[in-house]
């Protein structure tokens, strides 16, 4: 093979601008879910001494107890996770988060002096909740987050034999425990089901919650399409051989695991490469062996 050739390859499996329309929906969700996220925090859950798990949560009590905006502690808290991680989820990823953190944070000091709509505990952590979690799900379809401690548990999970949402788990125990000692034990309860409410709510919005997925793709493009997850996305494919059970032809399968935040940028690589490409993604409850760690993305 050529050098010329060689490159042209490696060229087409580099980071491709996203089209206008793509860019500018991706960017309508995110300022969409940011704002539904500052609602849930500053409209029902902050007023009511209820809070929600990870950087949110550790920000709500600091907030409380500093009497400083929330919104500072939501960025300060967030900006190191981001950095650690750079590297781990790519640029494009990192852009995303900061720039809905960013929001996030605007959105709960603009609504700090609005009245919360009810000083009922439980409706709030109901409604609170619901919200929050449409928010965030609105932003992790969009290829974002909001949360600094989903970052580096994917970190810690590459050196550890836990999984990514046991380690999450393992902080917003402590983080949501950490709730009765400062607003009372029947806040932190509210909490919880805030918490869980918020959870199942994001599940809804980006259909699966598991850390882990399977990806299968069948393309006539599958060389292109596997080296741009390999060089874009920064995971190992393996090449499957198949054959279609109508026509009789050789087929090559792509078989791929991503984490659930990798979903969007996967599913925008195959689309941009290849439209007709059959794309299947399923949910893995455990991940052993091979080569699953994730490599630099460049």
């Amino acid at each position: 093979m050529s050098n010329t050739l060689a490159g042209a390859e490696h060229a087409s499996s580099q980071h491709r601008k996203l089209t206008r329309s793509k860019f500018l929906r991706r960017i309508l969700f995110m300022i969409l879910g940011s704002g539904l996220v500052s609602v849930g925090l500053e409209i029902f859950l902050v007023p009511n001494n209820i809070i929600d798990g990870g950087i949110v949560g550790i920000s709500i009590i600091l907030a409380h107890l500093t009497h400083f905006p929330l919104g500072i502690f939501l960025i300060l808290l967030n900006l190191p996770f981001l950095l650690l991680g750079y590297k781990q989820i790519g640029k494009t990823f990192a852009l995303s988060t900061l720039f809905s953190v960013i929001l996030m944070s605007v959105g709960t000091y603009l609504l700090h002096p609005v009245q919360a709509i009810t000083i009922d505990p439980l409706l709030a952590a109901v409604f609170g909740g619901i919200i929050l979690g449409i928010g965030v799900g609105l932003v992790i379809r969009s290829g974002g987050s909001l949360d600094g401690t989903e970052i580096v548990a994917i970190l810690i999970s590459k050196k550890s034999p836990f999984s990514v949402g046991e380690i999450v788990m393992f902080f917003n125990f402590f983080i949501l425990g950490s709730a009765g000692f400062v607003f009372g034990w029947d806040h932190a309860m509210y909490s919880l089901i805030a918490y869980f409410i918020a959870f199942k709510m994001i599940d809804i919005v980006i259909e699966g919650l598991d850390q882990s997925k399977s990806v299968w793709i069948i393309s006539d493009e599958y060389e292109t399409i596997g080296e741009a997850i390999t060089y874009r996305l920064g995971r190992g494919v393996t090449y499957l051989k198949g054959e279609g059970a109508f026509t009789g032809d050789d087929k090559k399968v792509i078989f791929s695991v991503i984490t659930r935040l990798e979903e969007a940028k996967l599913k925008s690589i195959v689309d941009e490469l290849d439209p007709r490409a059959f794309l299947a993604i399923g949910n893995i409850h455990d991940v052993k062996g091979g080569r699953f760690k994730k490599k630099d993305i460049h």
